[in-house]
């Protein structure tokens, strides 16, 4: 459909982000919330689902079939009653191995589990079927085709697929000072400082830990007639935020920032994203992944950009997606920037050229514009040294 077009760009323009100037980054930021219009909510239900999504993503997506459950990355509450299955971070790839779609898993606390806002146990509830149903927020720009694919991967399995972004949306907690010390929904125990701010009457949702990584907050969906626990009026802000937040991180979302049939997902760091199982056996695309993984060497990887004039002082908005970094002596390709907000970025750059000591980068045709690569802090230590020959080389 036209308007979904490109969501990103006429999101960006609509908040005045291509034209006004950006503070540097959000280093100093403290908590805050938004909601995310990028995402689309799915609802998957049927004695089928989790072997069809098994089947297709590149996660384990068994764990939401195991009744015993797992640790949940939720945050602890003393109300809570019971236990619920953390999200999952996973990604379908076309049968080449490149992506197509990213999803974020949830699986609604069960009837039990569910407390009110005065943090009551549930009343009586409708009795199971024996179906499992889960949801998922995905790139609102590619639902329609998305709905379309997972429709003719179906088949004859036992599994309804339903776009219900009328009734839930998704949000984002993110920022310094986030603390996991209070409750965090209504799904596991009672929300005393969200309460004021919480609408509606729908419960059984909760905050939870993203499960990419630490540094990104809490992620969950919500009620689109509701505001969730801890969203104050003074901590909601523009999902741009939200962006510039990932930029800082290098972390990539969504087929506006993940090339859809071109980009390779561990050059994307989907394995530190935790979105890829190596031990679920088959799914759609796993042959490459495999063989990729197991070679051992990732030699791009997406990394966080800053850009600077010659002085050090940060660049606003002289960047756009598409450019091309190269090394200034030599004019040798380094990587392309695929993302840019302000003065900052990310693109799929060569590891070991990037962190060279004596590395000078800069934007082609752009030589006034230069390239600082930055060291994410959640890298695994092994992503720095599989390249260190080259680096210590120089």
């Amino acid at each position: 459909m036209m308007f979904r077009f490109n969501f990103r760009r006429e999101f960006l323009k609509s908040t005045g982000f291509f034209h006004r100037k950006l503070h540097s980054g959000l280093e100093d930021a403290g908590p805050m919330a938004s909601r995310l219009k990028s995402r689309s909510v799915v609802r998957f239900s049927g004695p089928d689902t989790v072997k069809f999504l098994q089947g297709l993503l590149t996660n384990d997506v068994r764990r939401f079939g195991d009744s015993s459950g797992e640790k949940s990355s939720a945050v602890p509450t003393p109300n809570m009653a019971s236990v619920s299955t953390p999200p999952m971070y996973a990604a379908l790839l076309t049968p080449q191995g490149r992506f197509l779609y990213d999803f974020f898993l949830y699986s609604p606390s069960r009837p039990e589990e569910k407390l009110d806002r005065t943090g009551s146990g549930p009343g009586s509830d409708s009795g199971r079927d024996g179906s499992v149903e889960l949801f998922a927020d995905v790139d609102v720009d590619v639902l329609d085709e998305l709905l379309e694919t997972l429709k003719k991967y179906r088949l004859r399995s036992k599994v309804d697929i339903e776009n219900v972004a009328e009734e839930f949306s998704c949000w984002q907690r993110y920022g310094r000072g986030l603390t996991g010390s209070s409750s965090v929904g209504w799904g596991g125990g009672v929300d005393r400082a969200g309460e004021t701010t919480a609408s509606g009457n729908k419960y059984g949702w909760q905050w939870y830990e993203d499960p990419r990584l630490e540094c990104l907050g809490y992620r969950s969906i919500f009620p689109s007639d509701a505001t969730p626990p801890l969203v104050e009026a003074d901590k909601e802000t523009d999902e741009s935020n939200y962006l510039l937040w990932r930029l800082e991180h290098g972390v990539a979302e969504g087929s506006a920032e993940i090339p859809k049939g071109e980009a390779i997902p561990l050059e994307y760091n989907f394995v530190g994203l935790n979105a890829i199982s190596f031990d679920k056996g088959c799914y759609v695309g796993q042959e490459l992944i495999a063989r990729t993984h197991h070679r051992g060497v990732i030699r791009k990887r997406l990394i966080p950009l800053r850009f600077i004039d010659s002085n050090g002082k940060e660049l606003n908005q002289k960047i756009a997606a598409g450019a091309e970094v190269v090394e200034s002596g030599t004019g040798k390709k380094m990587g392309t920037v695929s993302t840019a907000l302000g003065s900052r970025g990310m693109g799929v750059m060569r590891v070991e050229e990037a962190f060279k000591p004596s590395a000078e980068l800069i934007v082609k045709d752009s030589e006034d514009v230069k390239v600082e690569a930055i060291k994410p802090t959640w890298w695994p230590a092994e992503w720095f040294q599989q390249n260190q020959s080259g680096v210590a080389a120089a």
